[in-house]
C-alpha cells in the first residue's frame, strides 16, 4: 500500500483535471462485471436521480428488514459495484438484503446531491413499507461521512430515523486543519491530499456546518453508532471524536480501533482475516440493537 495506493492517491487528488479524469475511470468501471460468489445475488435499483444495486448474501433473508448502504471513494469515485466486498457480506452477516446507493458525486455534483440522494433512498424504502427501525445506514470513508450527516438531516428536519448506523472508516472532519495523527503511518491517505480535498468539497460552505462536517454537529437523539476504524488511519481521530460526541449526548456506541489495520479494512476480506472478523463484529452490533428495549424517541419515530 505504501508503494502503490498511497502515491497514486496523492496523484488523483491533487488537481481537479484529476478528480474529473478518476470519475470518469469510474463510469467506465461500471460496465465491467465485477466478480461475487455464485450465491450472491444482485439486482439494479433506481431512484429519482440516481440507482443502485440490491445485494442479497444468501438465501433466507428477513425482507423487511434493509441495509442502506452508502460506498466512500472521497466523494468523486468508486460505486457499488467496487464495495461488493462488503455489501454482500454486510448482507450475509445481518441477514437482510443491503440497498448499495450509486448517488450523485463530484465534481460535477455538491455535497448536498449526495445527501439529497441518500434522503431519498431512504424515504423510498419508508414509502415501501419498511418501518424506520427496520432499517440499517451504513457506509466506508466519504460513504461514513453520508451516513452521520443523514442521520442528522432526519433528525433535524423531525423525520423518523433509522434502527441503527455502522461507519467504516468514517469522515468526519472537512474543516481546514492539518491531520497530524497517523501522517507517516498511514499506509493508503496522505493528509495533505485529505487535506486539499475537504477544501474543494467545501468551497462556499461553511466548513463547521454539522452537515459538511459531522463531528461537530450534535447526536443527540441518533441512533446506535458502531464505528470501526484502523490505529494508523490519518482519519482515525475523527472516528474517535464522533464516538466521544455521540456518548455524550447520549448515543449507544460501539467504537472499534483496530490495531494496524488502513483505511476501510473490511474491503479486504477476501485476503485479510480480521477485515473477515470484522463483519461478525458488525453482526453482534446488530443483534445487540435488535434485542435493545424500543425507547420511548424509539417508539415515537416508529
Amino acid at each position: 500500500m505504501y508503494g502503490t495506493l498511497k502515491p497514486f492517491s496523492s496523484l488523483l487528488m491533487r488537481h481537479p483535471v484529476a478528480l474529473a479524469c478518476a470519475n470518469r475511470l469510474g463510469d467506465l468501471a461500471r460496465l465491467v462485471q465485477m466478480p461475487h460468489p455464485p450465491h450472491v445475488l444482485i439486482a439494479p435499483e433506481e431512484f429519482s436521480s440516481c440507482g443502485g444495486e440490491w445485494i442479497r448474501g444468501g438465501p433466507k433473508l428477513d425482507e423487511g428488514k434493509v441495509v442502506l448502504y452508502f460506498h466512500g471513494g472521497g466523494y468523486f469515485s468508486c460505486s457499488p459495484r467496487t464495495h461488493r466486498s462488503i455489501t454482500w457480506r454486510l448482507s450475509a452477516a445481518t441477514r437482510r438484503p443491503v440497498l448499495a446507493l450509486d448517488y450523485r458525486q463530484g465534481p460535477v455534483f455538491k455535497l448536498a446531491d449526495s445527501l439529497a440522494d441518500a434522503l431519498d433512498a431512504y424515504d423510498c424504502l419508508l414509502g415501501r413499507g419498511h418501518a424506520p427501525g427496520d432499517v440499517i445506514l451504513a457506509g466506508d470513508s466519504a460513504g461514513g461521512h453520508l451516513t452521520l450527516v443523514t442521520m442528522l438531516a432526519l433528525r433535524d428536519g423531525g423525520l423518523p430515523l433509522p434502527g441503527a448506523a455502522i461507519c467504516l472508516s468514517p469522515w468526519a472532519d472537512l474543516t481546514d486543519f492539518p491531520r497530524r495523527a497517523n501522517r507517516w503511518q498511514d499506509p493508503m491517505l496522505p493528509a495533505g491530499r485529505v487535506r486539499w480535498l475537504a477544501r474543494r468539497w467545501t468551497s462556499g460552505l461553511d466548513p463547521r456546518d454539522p452537515l459538511v462536517s459531522p463531528v461537530l454537529g450534535d447526536f443527540t437523539g441518533l441512533p446506535p453508532l458502531m464505528i470501526v476504524t484502523g490505529s494508523t488511519e490519518v482519519l482515525r481521530d475523527e472516528a474517535r471524536r464522533v464516538a466521544e460526541r455521540a456518548r455524550q449526548a447520549g448515543v449507544p456506541v460501539r467504537y472499534e480501533e483496530w490495531p494496524r489495520m488502513p483505511h476501510v479494512f473490511p474491503i479486504l476480506a477476501d485476503v485479510l482475516p480480521e477485515a473477515r472478523l470484522a463483519f461478525r463484529h458488525m453482526k453482534q452490533f446488530v443483534s445487540a440493537v435488535a434485542a435493545r428495549p424500543a425507547s420511548r424517541g424509539d417508539s415515537a419515530a416508529a
